[in-house]
């Protein structure tokens, strides 16, 4: 009898209450019989079936009801945490809270004893689960992407996907997000997202458009401000990623990282980039269209946060163990085992390919930034973003306004040093 067959208690005592009519006026031969039926349905041995029909098959109480073993500090603690990191689900919540605790208290956002301390160790998955029910979740919203046109410029790029399994850091898939509302007609803005399979670290930034200034810059943007050599790009086959002159782009100042793209109308492909399309850009930005350079800043600014807290506090799980499972003798499911909940940045030192000196700086930087504050701040920049207004018919944006080659002073200093060549652009890694 399988889990998903067994009887709860509620249901084996109304079952052995109908047949106790039929067990008392039966013979013994027939007694024999029923027990035998009744030992079949319910899982029960003989002698505790005929225990319990001679007795008046009702509930009893417990003589001594069980306490809480978590009480109202622990949960107001799980509270605390959960709405820290925006809240995440209790598989990835649950491994982080013990030290995600202590860094809140430091910051003087939590108060935590040494009791609570040690229940929040011991507490269990679905518990945690359980009590997230009661707080309420995000409801996120599908993405929509528009239909891509085909693309001449790539002849020659080799097609494939990134290894889910893949340990080293580096490998990374690419997206574009179209910000453009209900419409696609002029120049909108697009955020471009990408995210290593290794370790769950994100990058961002937002252009003003899909030309090749405005993603040239948004590249060389990202490849100064990653922390980690790049090896592998793995875009879709989007025009704003394959074109003569972004060829060039990477032969030329990148020649070291190798270009590939997925099949076309696989998205499954770029699997990880595509989860992060929906969370966090969509569940931040929505469906809503930006389209001016004041736009593209303030966005940009609310990625420069997202930086910091995605890849320093937002805890990841990933898969390591796929299991083909038959079914129905021809169909097939995939089961999925999934580790322990990680940042990116603890799953990035865990390799080995920061240098010490960078690994301490950015340990510095995390140990001396409050995820609180650092929430507050983003959902006060989405404020601002919202309240500016889209572009007017009679008004010319100016695309150069949008270009940045210097990443946020903030993370400028941790990541340093990023040096100029001598036409003035700076050096990727």
């Amino acid at each position: 009898m399988t889990t998903e067959d067994r009887m709860t208690i509620g249901e084996r005592y109304k079952y052995l209450r109908k047949m106790k009519s039929r067990y008392v006026n039966a013979n013994r031969k027939e007694r024999g019989r029923l027990l035998d039926e009744m030992q079949a349905v319910t899982g029960l041995h003989r002698k505790s079936l005929t225990r319990l029909l001679q007795g008046s098959l009702e509930r009893k109480p417990r003589c001594k009801q069980r306490g809480r073993t978590y009480d109202a500090e622990v949960l107001a603690a799980v509270g605390v945490i959960s709405a820290s990191l925006d809240h995440p689900c209790a598989e990835r919540l649950t491994p982080n809270l013990v030290w995600m605790a202590e860094h809140l208290a430091a910051h003087q956002e939590l108060e935590v004893r040494t009791a609570v301390r040690e229940k929040l160790k011991r507490i269990s998955i679905s518990t945690v689960e359980r009590y997230l029910r009661t707080m309420g979740q995000k409801r996120t919203r599908r993405s929509r992407k528009p239909p891509r046109a085909p693309n001449a410029a790539l002849q020659g790029v080799p097609m494939g996907r990134i290894p889910w399994n893949t340990t080293e850091p580096g490998h990374l898939e690419a997206d574009t997000v179209h910000h453009c509302g209900d419409s696609a007609s002029g120049e909108y803005i697009h955020t471009v997202q990408m995210v290593d399979v290794a370790t769950g670290w994100t990058e961002r930034r937002a252009t003003l458009g899909r030309s090749y200034l405005v993603m040239k810059d948004a590249f060389r943007h990202i490849l100064n401000q990653i922390p980690f050599p790049v090896h592998t790009v793995h875009p879709d086959n989007g025009g704003e990623f394959f074109n003569n002159h972004l060829r060039r782009f990477w032969e030329d100042e990148a020649p070291d990282v190798h270009l590939s793209r997925s099949r076309p109308y696989h998205k499954n492909d770029n699997p990880f980039v595509e989860q992060r399309n929906a969370h966090p850009v969509r569940i931040y930005l929505g469906y809503d269209r930006f389209d001016t350079v004041a736009q593209t800043r303030a966005i940009n600014q609310l990625y420069d946060q997202m930086w910091l807290y995605h890849n320093f506090f937002q805890p990841v799980m990933r898969v390591v163990e796929k299991t083909l499972i038959a079914q129905d003798g021809q169909r097939t499911r995939i089961r999925r085992r999934y580790d322990q909940a990680r940042t990116p940045f603890d799953r990035l030192c865990a390799t080995g390919v920061l240098s010490p000196d960078l690994q301490a700086r950015l340990l510095a930087l995390r140990a001396q930034t409050n995820p609180r504050q650092l929430l507050a701040d983003i959902e006060a920049q989405l404020d601002s973003i919202f309240s500016l207004p889209c572009r007017t018919a009679d008004h010319t944006e100016v695309v150069f306004d949008t270009l940045s080659e210097i990443p946020d002073p903030r993370l400028q200093m941790a990541l340093a040093p990023v040096t100029l060549s001598s036409d003035g652009m700076s050096t990727l890694r």
